[in-house]
């Protein structure tokens, strides 16, 4: 499945989370999927608990957040220069 199609299954909606990223219009944020992968869940644990969601929303997820990190720049608060001993 190309990225565009996976992005189609993240939508916004005012009503559910305050507009925060949702897959499919459903109550699973995409930070909750997320938040999952990251503690260690795996894809399959996860569709497991969520009967409705399917592989290809996770990757979704995944790559709206790719997509959002490869935007950022961080800047530096304070530059410290290393002090040679």
């Amino acid at each position: 499945m190309i990225e565009s199609d996976l992005m189609r299954r993240i939508t916004i909606n005012p009503a559910i989370f305050g507009g925060k990223p949702i897959i499919r219009g459903r109550r699973l944020a995409v930070e909750h999927v997320l938040g999952m992968l990251s503690v260690g869940d795996s894809p399959e644990t996860i569709l497991e608990g969520y009967p409705w969601l399917e592989l290809e929303d996770i990757q979704a997820c995944l790559v709206y957040a790719r997509r959002h990190v490869g935007h950022e720049r961080i800047e530096p608060l304070e530059m410290v220069a290393e002090v040679a001993s």
